[in-house]
């Protein structure tokens, strides 16, 4: 099996590192990260300029390679480059969780997102951080416990893993969307210039079953996504309303204007 591992933190990021040792025990490895950190990229992609893809050295015992991208440049280009068939791409691990409305700007996840566009399998790893220093053993034991459950084969999946600093056990769950206050915080600099900050704090609490109530319990949460973002209830509803007949569920049909 060949594994491509990626990541928005960057080459130089521990969590790259201990994700590319645990996939070391599943296949064979090739690293493809961001010269520099590119958290909360989101699915950004480079269209107006070259890209460079260099050996990184600093991961010896992998084939590894620096792009100046995107995650999912780095995912692209990565697929691309290799002369075999990518079976697999991992994403991470991302030092700061990816739960509930994250997955929207979340580089981490992005790259995950790129590689199943391509038809590839992924799944984005992500893990709480504060005060502590992770434990990447205890998180590699983590990871290795998924990626047992996950690699079944079959049709290419992607899924959204978050990992606790000590796992009570693996919930499946569904992602957390709640809204936020969404503020601009106003600030100074040393230099007197006024700035702002953009706050990101949820309006309720975490619903049972999702994403973030699993983490709240110390449990890893694993959220199969997917690429579809089409609000299937609403447009039952709209075909429905103007189409009521016994075929209102074809495609195909238009609103005339």
């Amino acid at each position: 099996m060949r594994i491509l591992v990626s990541n928005d933190d960057g080459i130089y990021s521990p969590g790259l590192k201990a994700l590319a040792e645990v996939a070391r025990s599943f296949g064979d490895v090739r690293v493809v990260a961001p010269d520099v950190e590119q958290s909360s990229m989101g699915h950004a992609i480079t269209a107006n300029r070259p890209l460079d893809y260099r050996p990184a050295p600093i991961l010896k015992e992998f084939a590894a390679f620096r792009v100046n991208g995107t995650p999912a440049d780095c995912v692209a280009l990565g697929i691309s480059q290799w002369d075999k068939d990518v079976d697999l791409v991992l994403s991470g691990i991302n030092l700061g969780l990816n739960l509930g409305n994250s997955v929207w700007h979340s580089g981490t996840v992005a790259a995950a997102k790129q590689a199943l566009l391509l038809g590839v399998g992924a799944i984005a790893f992500s893990t709480e951080v504060g005060d502590e220093k992770p434990d990447f053993e205890n998180l590699k034991q983590q990871v290795t416990a998924v990626l047992k459950l996950l690699m079944k084969g079959g049709e290419p999946h992607l899924y959204n893993v978050n990992l606790p600093r000590r796992s009570r056990g693996i919930a499946w769950t569904k992602q957390s969307a709640r809204s936020y206050d969404g503020k601009m915080v106003a600030a100074t600099d040393p230099m007197g210039r006024r700035h702002f900050w953009f706050t990101v704090v949820p309006l309720t609490g975490p619903e049972p079953g999702t994403d973030r109530w699993a983490l709240e319990h110390g449990e890893t949460s694993i959220t199969p996504l997917r690429l579809d973002l089409t609000d299937q209830t609403e447009l039952d509803r709209l075909r429905l309303l103007h189409y009521p007949t016994p075929d209102n569920s074809k495609t195909g049909q238009s609103e005339r204007l």
